[in-house]
């Protein structure tokens, strides 16, 4: 029996005055502190009123919060409760909470107090109970009994992104969740004395079992930044002297562009800075090793594998373009299309299977069964390659992977280019549909500001270090990319129709 209120309640009798929370105050400037008894006290607080409004073990409660330290007083007091937590998007739309309201089969809404509109639209219309979550998570003096949970008991439904069809609940159990504390503190080495920082939701796998559940496993501190801004970032760097950093590219990219303050010094402090959620440029990595002295470390997993899968080596010098080996308690295969491993260099999907792997999709055993094999073995939808050490190379999504004229194009390794040239902040490469060749190879960039950047600039760059057939032929210049709530870039919400009208063949592509 366990729970994963565990690790702060261990911590919260150890160590009490530590301090566990560090988030933005209602007055500009300020911080909030939150030791490790008072999360505690704060937690049980919670679950106690949610225990007295009737939230029975086993029941739904969506929850819809920033990411602040009330956030995490509401996650916690949900698994004392002996409830389970679906937390959602902060953009979501009251259409897209009734989904996970009905799916999930949810019975109370927890809305932050800024967020309460649409959360509260939602579950009115079908009678569904809403507790507002307000700044100090309004938590009185009542206690209660924290309830354990078996292992393998769903502890988390996290929706994925729906790229394909309605999103799907990946429940993640009691077990996924403290494992991935536990993973996640063996593979940064993460201690007490560790302060950790991000600016990622912690509704989402990467924050909320990456992040929070390793910080609590180790006894560390968090500081939370509800809204990413590169500036804010290096001002929480700095003010709370972090020693770990987590993020997507996008974020590391942001703070190189547009961080213009921060240097070395600010990074002396830092001990490991972690990317996940995208493949990160081999440039940007490149440039912000140059300009801050830092290194960054990415690692690789899924919503359906608790963020976790692969790792680099502390102890090695990261290899470009990889996303390291195997973390603890998990293997990692690749396979050809008839399932077989196949050798190194040669690309497959990639399979992950351990500790982390979900249970499975909430009531969907058919959409499960798909995906996870009854040895345990879990079909990313991913491709990827392996070294000889055993190191993996993600090449894209399965589902991303364009085919123009029966050559396939990998729009990573074209990104990969692109992002190369000195005057281009951000890209997405994505097939447009194309008469002749099935598809084209099309590059959405966002240039530097007054750069002269020109589309046959590009092309001059990509023929020079491309094969023909992977050559950007439609090019189109944006201010910004549709972004996710990591700051992931969202290539389905890119429409390709005018793309296609606007297609223009300079010259025939022969393979």
């Amino acid at each position: 029996m366990a729970n994963l209120f565990d690790p702060v309640r261990r911590h919260a009798d150890t160590h009490p005055d530590s301090v566990a929370l560090r988030g933005e105050s209602d007055t500009p400037g300020e911080v909030t502190a939150w030791m490790y008894h008072q999360l505690r006290s704060a937690s049980v607080n919670y679950a106690a009123i949610l225990v007295e409004s009737g939230i029975a073990v086993g029941d739904r409660v969506l929850l819809v919060a920033p990411s602040v330290p009330e956030f995490v007083v509401a996650y916690l007091g949900i698994q004392v409760a002996g409830a389970v937590v679906v937390p959602v998007n902060t953009m979501s739309t009251q259409h897209e909470i009734d989904y996970v309201l009905e799916d999930a089969g949810c019975v109370l809404v927890i809305a932050w107090h800024t967020l309460e509109p649409a959360a509260s639209a939602a579950a009115q219309a079908r009678g569904v109970p809403v507790r507002t979550l307000r700044p100090g998570a309004d938590s009185g003096p009542a206690s209660t009994e924290i309830r354990d949970r078996d292992l393998d008991d769903t502890a988390a439904i996290l929706y994925t992104s729906g790229t394909t069809g309605r999103p799907k609940g990946a429940q993640l159990t009691v077990s996924n969740l403290l494992s991935a504390g536990e993973i996640g503190v063996a593979c940064s080495r993460a201690t007490r004395a560790d302060r950790t920082g991000t600016a990622l939701p912690l509704f989402h796998v990467f924050g909320q079992a990456s992040v929070m559940m390793t910080t609590f496993t180790a006894g560390g501190s968090l500081s939370l930044l509800s809204r990413f801004d590169p500036a804010a970032m290096i001002a929480m760097l700095r003010r709370d002297q972090l020693t770990v950093m987590a993020g997507v590219p996008t974020m590391w990219n942001a703070m190189l562009h547009s961080a213009s303050d921060a240097d070395p010094t600010d990074f002396a402090q830092l001990r490991i800075a972690i990317s996940g959620g995208a493949c990160l440029p081999a440039a940007v990595i490149e440039q912000f090793e140059a300009r801050f002295g830092c290194t960054i470390l990415e690692g690789y997993g899924l919503t359906e594998t608790t963020a976790f899968g692969t790792f680099n080596d502390l102890d090695r010098t990261p290899k470009v373009g990889s996303v390291g080996g195997a973390t603890p308690f998990t293997q990692i295969q690749v396979r050809d299309d008839t399932g077989h491993p196949c050798a190194p260099t040669e690309i497959g999907e990639i399979y992950i299977r351990g500790e982390t792997v979900m249970k499975g999709y909430w009531q969907r055993p058919s959409d499960t069964a798909a995906v996870l094999a009854d040895d345990g073995w879990f079909r990313t939808g991913d491709l990827g390659t392996t070294d000889t050490d055993g190191d993996l190379y993600i090449v894209d999504r399965l589902k991303d992977l364009i085919i123009r004229g029966g050559y396939n194009v990998y729009p990573s390794e074209v990104e990969q280019v692109l992002f190369a040239h000195p005057d281009i902040i951000e890209v997405a490469v994505i097939g447009v549909p194309d008469d002749h060749y099935g598809e084209e190879v099309a590059a959405i960039i966002v240039r530097h500001p007054r750069s002269p950047l020109t589309a046959d600039d590009i092309s001059t760059w990509s023929r020079a270090r491309l094969s023909a057939y992977k050559t950007p032929r439609i090019i189109e210049f944006v201010d910004a990319l549709p972004k996710g709530a990591t700051g992931k870039i969202l290539k389905r919400a890119i429409v390709r129709e005018p793309l296609r009208r606007t297609s223009t063949k300079e010259q025939p592509c022969t393979p």
